[in-house]
């Protein structure tokens, strides 16, 4: 099992001035405040990163400041993925990876591929990475699930495929994963609000969006909960509950956005189609901040 990607992997925010342009300081703001906080790694330019906004050339440069701020205390994972294969390959094949860990690469999208279309995806992605890969299932965004039955197929014939992201919310899919996955697979939370029972059933950890604001807190949660002290894992979970809850009562990454707002960390500027969240949502959001004994009221 690649222990790099165990515990609290967090999936890092892009930061924007208001003109749009990528905030430089804020990003390392926000990374050192993770390094900090005691995550076990960063993934840049996934989902919460915005990457789907970013051109080819921002993306390589968030990537290659994400790398020279962390200065290897951390893994990096970079996020890779698409609904073209070939041009995921091609990417995979381009991009300078010195310093990359790993890749996580999210199922394709919109096209809604069959499960055998979903494996002959990510077969091409594992003879062409010479990384170890994370799937990345997220049915609620690809409109398409990675099958209990395809996610183990691949972890069996492809030993640089380490893992999956699990964001189905399916826990009876998950535990299926988790029952007869190959003993080196990892089975990482990709929601939150799951992140507990998920390691209750004996997974590896998370890869988490309110990570990016409360590092600390929620690392001590994955790890109390991974160790099996599920009392102490439980008076965190319910101590973040509220905010796991509101950060994404607008979609993300516009409710970590304001939180990291509230923080002093970046400020709560995102790319069309996506707008910041609205004054009721920043109230909750700020309330259970304050709830958590973060900031004060």
């Amino acid at each position: 099992m690649d222990e790099r990607f165990r515990g609290l992997g967090v999936a890092l925010v892009t930061p924007f001035r208001a003109n749009g342009a990528i905030d430089h300081a804020a990003l390392e703001k926000v990374i050192e405040h993770q390094i900090t906080g005691g995550v076990d790694y960063l993934v840049v330019m996934g989902t919460t990163g915005e990457s789907v906004t970013l051109s080819a050339e921002e993306k390589k440069l968030v990537l290659s400041e994400a790398i020279e701020l962390v200065r290897n205390r951390i893994p990096v994972v970079l996020g890779i993925g698409g609904n073209n294969t070939a041009e995921v390959v091609a990417q995979l094949e381009s991009y300078d990876l010195s310093g990359v860990d790993g890749i996580l690469s999210v199922s394709p999208y919109y096209n809604k591929p069959t499960q055998e279309g979903i494996y002959q995806h990510y077969r091409a992605l594992a003879q062409a990475s010479l990384l170890p890969i994370l799937l990345y299932n997220v049915p609620g965004r690809t409109m398409s699930n990675i099958t209990a039955e395809t996610t183990l197929r691949l972890a069996r014939d492809f030993k640089n495929i380490v893992g999956i992201k699990e964001a189905s919310g399916n826990l009876d899919q998950i535990a299926t994963i988790l029952k007869h996955r190959p003993a080196d697979f990892l089975v990482i939370s990709g929601d939150d609000a799951l992140t507990l029972p998920i390691l209750a059933l004996g997974g590896d950890g998370v890869i988490s969006v309110v990570g990016n604001a409360l590092p600390a807190e929620f690392k001590t949660l994955v790890h109390a909960a991974m160790k099996g002290d599920l009392a102490t894992a439980r008076t965190e979970h319910f101590k973040l509950l509220e905010l796991m809850t509101y950060l994404f009562l607008e979609g993300n990454p516009g409710g970590i956005k304001e939180a990291l707002k509230v923080l002093g960390l970046c400020e709560n500027h995102l790319r069309l189609p996506l707008v910041p969240v609205g004054e009721a949502t920043a109230k909750k959001i700020y309330g259970a901040l304050a709830d958590a004994e973060v900031v004060k009221l």
